[in-house]
């Protein structure tokens, strides 16, 4: 069976996608509260404030990155570790005679 095709290339590019999305909700919110119609606002506006917002607030990435992760958008998984060789110690102590 084929396997879907992802919405994001990489980790990254839906980590940017929510950090994004999160500036611009909060952009959204900060114009209600003025009494704002946001309908009536122009999207390259909101964008425009949105990056800016994102610039000032740099930890709005670490909540895009668990959105991504509770939305499964990104597989976060262990390192994969190699049982340790003895040649390898081996060759270190080795390559200290030279």
């Amino acid at each position: 069976m084929a396997r879907a095709k992802s919405l994001f290339h990489s980790a990254n590019h839906a980590i940017n996608y929510c950090a994004r999305s999160i500036a611009k909700n909060a952009v959204k919110e900060q114009l209600r509260d003025q009494g704002v119609r946001v309908s009536l606002v122009p999207i390259r506006e909101i964008t425009e404030r949105a990056q800016q917002y994102l610039a000032d607030h740099p930890e709005l990435y670490q909540q895009a990155l668990e959105r991504a992760r509770q939305l499964g958008m990104i597989k976060i998984s262990e390192p994969m570790v190699t049982p340790d060789d003895p040649r390898a110690e081996r060759d270190w102590i080795c390559s200290g005679l030279d």
